[in-house]
């Protein structure tokens, strides 16, 4: 059996011959290649945007890298799995009962900003130019993939609501931003929710939408140029 180094020193060979003649012959490749290094090509082919060649680049990078480095990628994709789940009011990643945002007291607790995924939160959150709370729906109404209301968090976010508002609190939440993505689902998923936090007692409004900053007319579709006459401010 070969050492980790002299492993090394012939990948670039392994290579060669893994991903050339019989790569052909065979149309995948992998039959060429040892039980492990197949099925860790396998495992990473099924990664959105990696294909099989990209695979098998991944995982001969894997095995060139030195144990320690190989082995806190496997320790950090097991993490993962095993340590995060969703914090127990916004839904967003988290490692213990509630998440780091929801944690902290600095937040404005009287606005919840609603998002699809726990990407479009980070997205916004980077921004820097929002201090309020979230609510991730974990996806969007979609009657033709079958994704109805009681599919999303729809319903723990009323409970929010009226838990804020029946608690007495100083904070209770008097203004729900929908940060929902503009596109069909989108945009139906919020005239759903508009019309179940209607009677709520709060004020529903949506992330503004438009030319971006630096854009140019000629470039912009009809949606969105729609959108900014639509949204037009006033100039002070």
């Amino acid at each position: 059996m070969k050492t980790p180094n002299s492993i090394k020193g012939s990948t670039d060979a392994v290579g060669s011959r893994g991903t050339g003649r019989s790569g052909n012959r065979s149309g995948g490749g992998n039959s060429a290649y040892p039980g492990p290094m197949r099925d860790l090509i396998e495992q990473l082919a099924k990664l959105p945007g990696i294909g099989t060649r990209s695979a098998e680049r991944l995982a001969f990078h894997v095995l060139k890298s030195d144990e320690s480095s190989a082995m806190a990628l496997a320790s950090a994709i097991a993490a993962v799995k095993q340590s995060l789940g969703h914090c127990g009011s916004c839904f967003n990643l988290s490692d213990g009962d509630l998440c780091p945002i929801c944690e902290d007291p600095e937040r404005d607790r009287s606005r919840v900003l609603v998002v699809e995924q726990p990407k479009d939160l980070i997205a916004l959150e980077q921004t820097g130019m929002y201090r309020g709370l979230y609510h991730v729906l974990m996806g969007r109404l979609s009657p033709l993939d079958g994704v109805g209301p009681g599919d999303l968090t729809i319903g723990q976010l009323v409970d929010r609501i009226n838990t804020s508002h029946s608690s007495g609190d100083t904070h209770s939440i008097v203004e729900v931003v929908l940060g929902l993505n503009p596109t069909v689902e989108g945009d139906g998923t919020a005239l759903y929710l508009s019309s179940q936090l209607s009677g709520l007692g709060i004020e529903v409004s949506r992330l503004a939408r438009g030319l971006p900053t630096g854009g140019a007319l000629e470039y912009a579709n009809k949606a969105v140029l729609a959108d900014a006459i639509l949204g037009r401010q006033i100039m002070e």
